[in-house]
């Protein structure tokens, strides 16, 4: 039987190989007929018949055993007909599609023409069956290679397009220049896209131009950029105006602001970069902000594929950011400098140096078109010898930043003048960030700001912090010297829990502890300074550790030094640094009394006070301050709960604290003239020059300070 089988369909494929170009064409016609829409392209219909008289040769091969399943491969012409659809956008489906109807149909004609040769019904069917299976077997090998083959051609589409935008992104509008930014379009869209690219400004648009041929016509265009593969070609001195024919095509996109795609230009152009007869071209107008800036025009030649629906969109990517660009180029001078001059007024005007810290600080606005944003710092003195160090950064850049900077910068001193641990500190600042948020009418995530606040006590040699989304600190630890005389350092990160950042809101913050000791550098600073470069945050760390561990005496040369070895020269953001070296105070200047809740301790307590002061050579201040820790001690006394402690602080004024473990605060009030209380606090508050309250975990601190004679 199988002999037989072998027989007759070697006669069927011999009786068909003479009539496979006749065969192929009614395949051809009843595909068209099957599927128009596959047949738009009249390239690729002229290619279609030659496709199939491959297939069906190549399948008549098979089933006369002169090529095995393992060697069969469809011909090469279907693979590069694949590709070709890929390259124009036809949907696969319709090829998958084609593939299986012309097998069907070929399969019905070829069982017509076995059964015509035989009438043995068994064997007919044995011929059938086999011939099924075979044609199964070649269209799903076929199927998936041609599948491979429009995929392969899709996703290399897919990766010159993105590699197009993104090359748009990071080249377009490196400058805050009208010209290089239209240059650079030219450079970004020549490359591998179009042929030639033309950018045409109205004339208002590029109004900042020096021109003695200024046109007062609103109308009129200035050529402003133009180019071919790896060639700007220099434009017409002067940029004279011009203007396109009332009713061209290039009339027509700067009127209506939409865009043109044309397959064929009419005429050759007298100029060496104007398009030939049959290029095909994209007219589409720049547009940012509502306005229509100019128009850039795209061509391809001839022997090029001809722009699709695809490109269209593409070049309508890029346009729009090269619109942007140069919108944002003509608005960028005065906000910078209007920015720029708020933003410098808002920050510290000169670097402290007392007795608890010595600072030096920096900041810098990116070299990028964002130019200033919201980075700052701030430098605030606390009550006992504490000093509030802050560093911060707004997201966004410009004015607003600038503005949104300033709020929050004057937010936190007034959180820090009422003496709130870091943690609550930030919660605050974070309600005050949502609170703007809303007043301003904007969308959450709009405004959000990053924030380190770190307080540093000279008298327990001991720093607060709590981050609200920011970069934690660097500690520079001084070890003693060798037996050369240098100073060996040791640099590390302080491992600060990581808050959200603020204007998230119903998340906590949480304040962390460390010893510092006493000569340390405690170095903040925002993320332009090691997240913008080249190599990343890991490798800028390295940078910022190596260079600490070297640092020099001088904080102004520590702050130069840093910013010499981790900006380039275009940082791509703003940069906030803050370099402070933590100072202790002497144990011979803190008096600390532990005081008994008892009335009869208030008089111990001022003979303690007046006993301090007369070691410190301050008797001068003996009535004043007896007062005051008269006033203190008793308050506390009698309002508060134990422990109760007495501590006296010496550095640039006379700091008397009273701590108690109640967290009732006192306040200001004024007395009527039969009340037997309630003058206390009026009394420090004159004999003081400041006074106020912190909280804290165990309980409230009231404070009064005095300055020196």
């Amino acid at each position: 039987m199988s002999a037989e089988v072998d027989k007759l369909l070697h006669r069927l494929v011999q009786g068909l190989r003479p009539q496979v170009g006749e065969r192929a064409d009614a395949l051809l016609r009843r595909l068209r007929d099957e599927l128009p829409g596959l047949w738009e392209h009249e390239d690729l219909a002229v290619l279609a018949l030659q496709e199939i008289t491959g297939h069906l040769t190549t399948f008549l091969d098979l089933l006369d055993d002169q090529v095995t399943m393992a060697e069969v491969a469809p011909p090469e012409l279907a693979l590069w007909v694949s590709r070709e659809c890929a390259r124009r956008g036809l949907p696969l489906s319709g090829l998958l599609r084609a593939y299986r109807i012309g097998h069907m149909i070929l399969l019905r004609q070829m069982l017509a023409e076995a059964a015509r040769l035989s009438d043995d019904p068994e064997l007919v069917s044995t011929i059938a069956t086999r011939m099924t299976d075979s044609g199964f077997a070649y269209v799903d090998i076929s199927s998936e290679l041609v599948v491979t083959a429009y995929t392969e051609e899709r996703e290399r589409r897919l990766r010159r397009r993105l590699a197009l935008t993104d090359g748009a992104g990071r080249r377009i509008g490196t400058t805050l220049d009208i010209t290089r930014t239209a240059e650079e379009l030219v450079e970004v869209a020549t490359e591998g896209f179009a042929d030639l690219v033309v950018v045409d400004l109205l004339d208002s648009a590029v109004s900042d131009i020096p021109s003695p041929h200024r046109s007062t016509d609103d109308s009129s265009l200035r050529r402003v950029a133009l180019g071919t593969p790896g060639t700007v070609q220099d434009c017409p001195a002067g940029r004279p105006a011009h203007h396109y024919p009332e009713g061209s095509a290039q009339e027509r996109a700067l009127m209506s602001g939409q865009p043109v795609l044309r397959l064929g230009v009419e005429a050759r152009g007298s100029a060496p970069w104007e398009p030939a007869a049959g290029d095909s071209v994209l007219l589409l107008p720049l547009q940012a902000r509502g306005a229509v800036l100019g128009l850039v025009q795209f061509f391809r030649g001839g022997s090029t594929t001809p722009f699709d629906h695809d490109d269209l969109s593409l070049a309508q990517e890029i346009a729009a950011r090269a619109a942007v660009s140069i919108d944002n180029a003509r608005r960028y001078t005065h906000e910078r400098l209007t920015a720029l001059t708020l933003q410098r007024s808002l920050l510290p005007q000169r670097p402290v140096r007392n007795a608890v810290v010595e600072t030096a600080g920096r900041y810098l606005p990116s070299g990028g078109r964002a130019g200033l944003g919201g980075d700052w710092y701030d430098v605030i003195q606390l009550s006992g010898a504490r000093m509030a160090l802050v560093v911060g950064d707004v997201a966004g850049g410009g004015l607003e930043a600038a503005a949104a900077m300033g709020r929050l910068r004057m937010a936190v001193r007034a959180f820090a003048d009422i003496d709130l641990m870091p943690d609550e500190l930030l919660t605050h600042l974070d309600d005050v960030v949502i609170r703007l948020r809303r007043e301003e009418g904007r969308d959450e995530g709009d405004l959000s700001a990053t924030c380190l606040y770190a307080v540093y006590d000279a008298s327990t040699r001991t720093c607060s912090l709590a981050s609200a989304g920011h970069v934690p600190p660097a500690v520079v630890t001084p070890s003693e010297q060798d037996a050369a005389g240098s100073v060996t350092r040791s640099v590390d990160f302080l491992d600060v829990p990581l808050g959200p950042p603020l204007g998230v809101g119903g998340l906590p913050f949480e304040t962390a502890q460390f010893d510092i000791p006493e000569g340390s550098l405690l170095v903040f600073h925002t993320d332009g300074l090691t997240g913008s470069g080249a190599s990343g945050v890991d490798a800028s760390r390295a940078v910022l550790r190596e260079q600490l561990a070297a640092a020099p005496e001088s904080l102004e040369a520590v702050c130069d030094r840093l910013l010499d070895a981790l900006l380039p020269d275009q940082p791509a953001d703003d940069t906030t640094l803050l370099v402070a070296r933590t100072r202790a105070l002497d144990a011979r200047h803190i008096a600390v009394l532990d005081v008994p809740s008892d009335p009869a301790a208030v008089s111990r307590a001022r003979r303690f006070a007046a006993g301090r002061l007369t070691e410190w050579g301050l008797e001068d201040l003996s009535f004043a301050t007896e007062l005051i820790v008269s006033e203190l001690v008793t308050n506390a006394v009698r309002y508060g709960r134990s422990p109760i402690q007495l501590r006296m602080i010496l550095q640039s004024s006379l700091t008397c604290e009273v701590f108690d473990a109640s967290s009732t605060a006192p306040h200001l009030r004024r007395a009527r003239t039969f009340d037997e209380g309630g003058r206390g606090l009026l009394l420090v508050a004159q004999m003081a020059d400041r006074w106020g309250t912190r909280h804290s975990r165990e309980g409230k601190v009231i404070w009064a300070e005095q300055p020196l004679p």
